[in-house]
């Protein structure tokens, strides 16, 4: 169902707000591209169907894709599980969230990259570091973390979503499963502990000189969440499907807009992630959106261990063979989107392709003729 309000309506009624704002060239633009996305300024394309009893013409806009747009990610998404569900393994995952204190947000604010890229550093060094160690596996794991930097509110909450093996490979080449029998691979109160270490020394070697904060970071305890094994490798591939290409908001939270403020749906959850709805103005709506706007080039997506670029070609072949590589039924999406959507017999192919001009008249003559058509028939 197509939502009732949208994030691009919103920064298009204050482009000028955008462009008198302090926010950077980059955010600016991501800003921009996400205000034109599927509208006539993007250009677009006219679709006819070829079925005998259809030939119906569909007009459509281009999209920005642009990573942080809430209309561009579900094929973007859909592609990218198709490629790591031919990388699952007959095993048990777990899903463990790293998550940096509040204390962090002013620092994070300036050196986004800075932080963002320690998050992922550091936390690879606690799983892979517990993985080595022979007490819980002493074997070679993996990882696949996806950063998220916002809560439910928009606010400034950097957070990695990882996604671990239950188990590793040994020196050998050969599968090794954890020790531990209970619901975790590690043990997540000392990974707490080892996480906020390593943190503030890679802080100091990048440089970051204040006594204060790294105080106030040894004062406070460190959070990390570890969930109970995945089901299946199925229940692996619809938690990647929620979180992969997941923004700080979608279009339909927003329930309500006017000039002057947004209102949106959160969970609240020091209320058990009870529904409640939030009320912004306008101008600071854009601005938490904004501050959620990644670094230029900056992956949020990425892979370590065996599963990283690198080591995947020497082992995962290996171990499906080993382990047995998990049976997914296969979505066709290669296909999905040249199906016509009126008859949805016959397949859709593009007759005109036009830049942000608008289409030519002898085009709109006909889609007009349609409606109208349309309009009688009914």
């Amino acid at each position: 169902m197509k939502p009732k309000y949208e994030l691009g309506e919103i920064l298009r009624q204050h482009h000028d707000d955008i462009e008198n704002s302090k926010f950077n060239a980059w955010k600016k633009r991501t800003l921009y591209a996400l205000s034109r996305c599927r509208t006539a300024q993007m250009g677009g394309h006219i679709d006819r169907c070829n079925h005998q009893n259809c030939g119906k013409l569909h007009l459509s806009y281009n999209s920005c894709r642009n990573r942080h747009c809430p209309k561009c990610q579900g094929h973007q998404r859909e592609l990218w599980i198709q490629k790591r569900e031919e990388e699952l393994l007959c095993v048990g995952y777990y899903h463990v969230v790293f998550t940096l204190p509040s204390e962090l947000n002013t620092l994070t604010l300036h050196q986004p990259r800075l932080i963002y890229s320690t998050l992922f550093k550091t936390a690879w060094m606690v799983i892979s570091g517990f993985g080595k160690n022979p007490k819980f596996l002493g074997a070679k794991t993996a990882m696949i973390a996806i950063l998220h930097t916002w809560g439910s509110n928009m606010s400034l909450h950097p957070h990695l979503h990882c996604i671990v093996p239950c188990g590793g490979v040994s020196k050998k080449g050969k599968w090794k499963y954890a020790k531990k029998k209970d619901n975790f691979l590690f043990p997540v109160k000392q990974m707490s502990i080892v996480f906020r270490a390593k943190f503030v020394e890679e802080l100091r070697k990048k440089g970051i000189k204040n006594n204060k904060l790294y105080d106030a970071l040894f004062q406070k305890d460190w959070v990390i969440y570890a969930k109970k094994p995945f089901a299946n490798p199925s229940a692996v591939v619809e938690y990647l499907g929620r979180y992969t290409h997941k923004i700080a908001i979608s279009n339909h939270r927003i329930i309500n807009t006017s000039k002057e403020a947004v209102s949106f749906k959160i969970k609240n959850y020091r209320k058990n992630g009870n529904q409640e709805i939030q009320t912004l103005k306008t101008k600071e709506f854009i601005g938490r959106f904004a501050l959620h706007i990644l670094p230029k080039g900056f992956v949020r997506i990425r892979h370590f261990g065996f599963l990283s670029s690198t080591s995947k070609q020497c082992y995962l072949k290996e171990l499906q063979e080993q382990l047995g590589k998990p049976i997914i039924k296969k979505k066709r999406l290669e296909t999905l989107h040249l199906k016509c959507p009126s008859c949805k017999k016959g397949n859709l192919k593009t007759v005109c392709v036009f830049n942000g001009r608008a289409p030519p008249k002898h085009w709109i003559d006909q889609l007009k003729n349609q409606k109208i058509a349309k309009k009688i028939k009914c």
